[in-house]
C-alpha cells in the first residue's frame, strides 16, 4: 500500500473490516506492505467523506478519516496507527524492498515483530503473486507471496489479504483466490468479503475459529452488502 492513498474509500472500508474482526478478541497484527509514493492521484478517492450518508457505516472511523484528510501524506498512516482506531493492534510499516535477500530479511523481520499476534492482516498494492511477477524482481513488492502466507500460516496466524479484483468475472475470481489460499492454508475456513474494487480474502485456523467465524458471520449479518459484503467460501475442515 501507498502512503499516498491512506484514508480513502478503499481504507474506510478496510479499517472498518479490521474493527468488526477485532472484535473477535484476538490480537490482531498489520502488515502494510508500504511502497514508495509514485506521484499519482486518480486513486486518491476521498470524496466519499463529503457525502454524510458514508458515516453510518462506521461514524467514529469517519469522523477520523476526515482529519486525515487535511494531513500531509507523510503524516497519514502515522495518524492511524496513533488513534487507536485499531486498539492494541501491532503495525510493521517499512517499505518492502524489492532485492530478494532484502525481501527475505524484511519478511524475517516482519515475522518476528508480529510473532505475538492472532490474525495477521497483509495489505499489498495489488494482492497475491502473479505469475509474471517471481519475487525480487520490479514490482514483487507489490505483491504477497504464497511463501510468506504459507509461512504465517503454519507459524498459526490465520490470514486476512487484501486482493485487487483482476478483469475477470469476479465470482469466478473470488473461488479461485479461496482455492489458491486453501491450499496454502489447509484446514482453514476461507471467507471473501468483497467492495467495489477489492476483496478480502479471510483464513481462519482452527485454534480460532470459534472467534473469528463467529466476527466473520457478524459482518455478514449486520453490515450493509454495499459496503462490506461478506460470503462463506470455503467452509472448515472437519
Amino acid at each position: 500500500m501507498k502512503e499516498q492513498y491512506v484514508g480513502d474509500v478503499n481504507d474506510y472500508r478496510k479499517y472498518a473490516l479490521l474493527r468488526l474482526l477485532g472484535r473477535s478478541g484476538l490480537e490482531l497484527g498489520v502488515c502494510w506492505m508500504l511502497t514508495p509514493n509514485d506521484g499519482r492521484s486518480d486513486g486518491n478517492k476521498l470524496g466519499y467523506l463529503d457525502q454524510p450518508k458514508q458515516e453510518r457505516h462506521d461514524p467514529e472511523l469517519f469522523a477520523l478519516l476526515r482529519r486525515v484528510r487535511d494531513e500531509p501524506d507523510a503524516r497519514r498512516l502515522i495518524l492511524i496507527e496513533d488513534s487507536e482506531t485499531l486498539p492494541e493492534a501491532v503495525f510493521v510499516n517499512t517499505i518492502v524492498p524489492e532485492m530478494l535477500f532484502e525481501r527475505q530479511l524484511w519478511f524475517k523481520q516482519a515475522s518476528a515483530a508480529l510473532a505475538d499476534t492472532d490474525l495477521i492482516f497483509f495489505d499489498p498494492d495489488n494482492g497475491i503473486e502473479v505469475g509474471s511477477v517471481a519475487k525480487g524482481r520490479r514490482n514483487s513488492s507489490k505483491y504477497v507471496y504464497r511463501d510468506e502466507l504459507a509461512a504465517t500460516y503454519r507459524a498459526g496466524h490465520s490470514l486476512l489479504v487484501y486482493q485487487h479484483f483482476q478483469r475477470k468475472e469476479r465470482e469466478s475470481f473470488i473461488r479461485d483466490v479461496a482455492d489458491d489460499v486453501h491450499r496454502i492454508a489447509a484446514g482453514a475456513e476461507i471467507w471473501a468479503i468483497r467492495t467495489s474494487h477489492v476483496v478480502f480474502m479471510l483464513a481462519i485456523q482452527p485454534r480460532h475459529h470459534a472467534a473469528l467465524s463467529a466476527a466473520a458471520h457478524h459482518v455478514r449479518e449486520t453490515v450493509d452488502p454495499k459496503f462490506l459484503h461478506a460470503q462463506l467460501v470455503t467452509p472448515a475442515s472437519p
